[in-house]
């Protein structure tokens, strides 16, 4: 039987931090926005993802040991920024999350093995299964990540 792995989305799949710096960067940028821009309209549409999170994702995937799903929270006060999460795993990942995308501010909530996510908010540091942190010591990057589960 395969194990569940979920994955968070900022700071694990995408770089967040880039698109921090590219929107606090805009001189056009409104400053009640200055202090929380992913409340801004089209901010999760187009950022870079995370050097070897494509390919390391992929990689699971083909080894079929795992059920891949996408478990990320979205902003209360951007409400498209679910759609534009669920358009960004499209772009780089075609079909492999298909109605395999979780919503969730409560991640000690879900049922499965492996949580892959870089803070302990959400109620990552309380998943159930195995918790990965993301940039930690142990598991600095997806090569890392992908030599462990594989």
């Amino acid at each position: 039987m395969s194990k569940i792995i979920f994955i968070d989305m900022d700071g694990v799949l995408v770089d967040f931090s880039y698109q921090l710096q590219k929107y606090l960067n805009d001189s056009t940028l409104p400053d009640s926005l200055k202090d929380s821009p992913e409340d801004i309209e089209g901010f999760f549409l187009d950022p870079p993802p995370i050097r070897g999170a494509i390919e390391c994702v992929t990689k699971l995937s083909q080894s079929n040991k795992f059920d891949l799903y996408i478990a990320t929270s979205a902003p209360w006060n951007n409400p498209s920024s679910l759609t534009d999460k669920r358009v960004w795993i499209e772009n780089y990942f075609g079909d492999l999350f298909k109605k395999k995308l979780i919503t969730t501010h409560r991640k000690d909530l879900l049922v499965g093995d492996i949580l892959i996510d870089d803070r302990p908010n959400n109620g990552a540091k309380d998943f159930n299964g195995e918790w990965i942190q993301f940039g930690s010591k142990k598991f600095p990057n997806w090569e890392v990540i992908c030599d462990y589960l594989l």
